[in-house]
């Protein structure tokens, strides 16, 4: 996910920790102690991202595809990070390292504050359809939530709110209260919130304000905003999965002969009923493979596709084979073209060690999760005849391993 929603998240999380332990002994060590379970719960729900600078070891597309959510992004790693920002934290604050070697509940909340804080990157970035490999190297496989749009607004009210009236100073308050409206209305506007999404989102914020009020000091509002999370994350897997259901069977029915391995399921902003997906189909009889981009409304009665917010909609998807599915014109795919490729190119190769849905052509890989991305496919590789040897090339498991078969052996 982004990494404002991770810091949301993490800083939430940090202050609940932080609520929930015995107070220090003084004032002086109490607020020592907040800013320092704040600070590494927030700086261990973005730590792992710091794998950005590696992305030169590979030249582009690939140093982003297959370096970002790499080998800082499993769980084995996840160790060293943790030293590492323990480390950094005992050799830069005099305070801090202080307070720990006299304090019992600061060493727990630190050691809290840090795991959690790491545990909440891994599985908040599997939430989407990106996906992680957190179990490398020990299941190179890749792991995708589809449940959760990449820049969640639900993230940012439920931790947001309760985090802005934590603020002291009124008229900073009143500050991060107005961005985070704006930054929901800003949406609305644009076409990526429909208007009952809004309104649930000022719901929600409104209910952990008025327990924030009443309750000042109290860990509940922060309780509920992690209650809200959870709840949110359970309904949108549950309707990814239904979701996936009905594609699945539409697609079934429009060519029985083709086997459908794989639908990559996009949520939109704050909206359990809208989707956006692709999907790829396979027939081994024909030689081909098949990749379809489509809408999909869970209740397509009170909201029909069309009707979905049009930050996100695909102008070519108008084909309705089922109620509350639309399709875009297929892409038809050369699977012996495939294969040759990932067998003769390295380069395509370790590509295809990202690619979900990949559309290879003679002269070009693309990934169609990204072909509706505003500045155009990051995921696009030229082929081409004369390239530099492969290196550094991470061994994730192929995605699409069950359409490559014996090319990959």
């Amino acid at each position: 996910m982004d990494n404002i929603t991770h810091s949301f998240v993490g800083l939430g999380v940090g202050e609940l920790v932080q609520r929930s332990l015995p107070a220090e002994t003084d004032p002086a060590r109490q607020r020592t102690r907040h800013r320092l379970l704040l600070t590494a719960c927030a700086a261990a729900s973005n730590f792992p991202d710091l794998d950005l600078f590696l992305t030169h070891l590979l030249p582009a597309p690939l140093g982003y595809l297959l370096h970002h959510r790499g080998h800082t992004h499993t769980l084995l790693y996840a160790l060293p990070q943790a030293l590492l920002l323990l480390a950094l934290l005992w050799a830069l604050w005099p305070n801090a390292r202080r307070l720990l070697r006299d304090s019992a509940p600061a060493r727990l909340g630190l050691g809290l504050a840090i795991v959690l804080g790491f545990g909440l990157h891994l599985s908040m970035d599997f939430l989407n359809s990106y996906g992680v490999h957190p179990f490398y190297p020990f299941d190179p496989r890749w792991f995708y939530g589809d449940m959760v749009f990449i820049v969640e607004p639900v993230f940012w009210i439920a931790f947001g709110v309760p985090l802005a009236l934590a603020i002291p100073l009124r008229w900073l308050r009143g500050i991060a209260l107005g961005g985070l409206a704006a930054f929901v209305l800003g949406a609305t506007w644009r076409g990526y919130l429909d208007w009952r999404s809004l309104l649930a989102l000022f719901i929600i914020g409104g209910a952990i304000a008025a327990l924030r009020v009443t309750r000042r000091h109290s860990r509940r509002s922060l309780a509920l905003a992690a209650a809200v999370a959870i709840g949110f994350i359970a309904v949108q897997g549950a309707a990814s999965t239904l979701g996936r259901q009905r594609i699945t069977a539409a697609l079934q029915a429009i060519d029985p002969a083709a086997r459908v391995l794989d639908v990559a399921m996009t949520a939109y902003p704050a909206q359990p009923l809208c989707w956006s997906f692709v999907s790829i189909e396979s027939n081994e009889a024909a030689g081909q493979y098949r990749l379809r981009r489509g809408l999909l409304s869970l209740a397509p009665g009170l909201m029909p596709p069309t009707s979905c917010p049009g930050g996100f909609a695909d102008p070519t998807a108008s084909d309705v084979p089922a109620p509350g599915i639309a399709l875009a014109p297929a892409w038809q795919g050369d699977l012996a073209l495939l294969r040759a490729l990932a067998q003769s190119d390295c380069h395509v190769n370790a590509w295809l060690r990202y690619a979900r849905m990949p559309a290879v052509t003679s002269a070009v890989a693309s990934d169609l999760r990204y072909a509706a991305t505003p500045r155009g496919n990051f995921t696009t590789l030229p082929i081409e005849s004369s390239r530099t040897p492969c290196a550094n090339v991470p061994r994730w498991g192929y995605p699409r391993a069950d359409l490559l078969g014996a090319a990959l052996r």
